[in-house]
């Protein structure tokens, strides 16, 4: 694919493993859904426009053919589901059968105009720190369909921002004009504003209490502080985390209204290194992991 002259091109490339990323077995349209929906995440993080996708598939050998068939067709018809909806056109591939369990990869291909892109590394000491949407209703989506203790009475929201994360391309525009730098929240709201901590060489306060829940979300954590901090730190929300100058606040908060987003201001950035997490009266909120590390599972 070659953008037209006045853009660059974005990649967001993903690999998702059965048991790992997606519940073992389930490999039909939810999996296809959401393999698509958190590269077109990433892509939005950029401010870019997603055009094209390539898609590589490895199917368990232990699947008999009419499963497989019928697991294919199911897979495919979540992909056309969002290829209609964010009008994407598959470029290529590859498939294959393997031992092990079923592996899913993805590159997105999109465009954003020449030398605007967003990047991690931006944020300056004093710009503020944004969230789009709600956090924690994905894990809680993923307890429900695991059916974890305590969760067999589950919501449709959350299992829905569990199977089918919204990517914020509608807030693409704006993130470009006013972000200094932005990531989306795959490994949890914390770890990933560390991304950014890193990048950008300074610090990043962030004040818990006023990261957005869901109405059913807040109803799970209640009083306790334990059960937030698993939210903030869970991952797979797909929402996007940036930084801006005061300045343009209320521009940002204009552009999220008029496209039916929520936006919240979460803290701010400041000088110093890695993230900070507060608690409602200003004092630091210890935590023995901030996200997921596939590495250290």
């Amino acid at each position: 694919y070659k953008p037209a002259a006045g853009y660059d091109l974005v990649l967001s490339s993903d690999m998702l493993v059965e048991s790992v990323h997606f519940p073992k077995g389930q490999y039909g349209e939810n999996t296809a859904q959401k393999a698509l929906r958190v590269n077109l995440s990433d892509l939005a993080a950029k401010g870019a426009e997603p055009k094209g996708y390539l898609l590589s598939i490895a199917w368990p050998k232990n699947l008999t053919n009419e499963t497989l068939k019928l697991a294919g067709s199911d897979f495919a018809e979540g992909l056309r589901k969002v290829q209609e909806e964010f009008s994407l056109t598959l470029f290529g591939g590859d498939t294959v059968r393997t031992d092990g369990p079923m592996v899913v990869n993805l590159t997105v291909i999109g465009i954003v105009p020449a030398g605007e892109m967003v990047t991690r590394s931006g944020a300056k000491p004093g710009d503020e720190i944004w969230v789009t949407g709600t956090i924690g209703d994905a894990y809680l989506g993923l307890q429900s369909v695991l059916q974890s203790d305590g969760f067999e009475a589950s919501t449709d929201e959350w299992v829905q921002a569990y199977h089918r994360p919204t990517p914020r391309l509608k807030f693409a525009k704006p993130l470009r004009r006013f972000a200094t730098s932005s990531i989306d929240i795959s490994d949890g709201l914390l770890s990933d504003a560390g991304h950014i901590a890193r990048a950008s060489s300074c610090g990043l306060q962030i004040d818990i209490y006023k990261v957005p829940l869901s109405t059913a979300s807040s109803g799970w954590v209640g009083c306790d502080l334990e059960r937030l901090k698993t939210l903030v730190t869970a991952g797979d929300d797909y929402e996007l985390l940036f930084t801006a100058c005061p300045k343009d606040s209320s521009r940002l908060v204009d552009y999220a209204e008029k496209a039916g987003l929520q936006l919240t201001k979460i803290g701010i950035c400041e000088r110093g290194k890695g993230v900070t997490p507060l608690g409602s009266n200003g004092q630091r909120i210890e935590f023995s992991e901030t996200g997921y590390n596939h590495f250290l599972k």
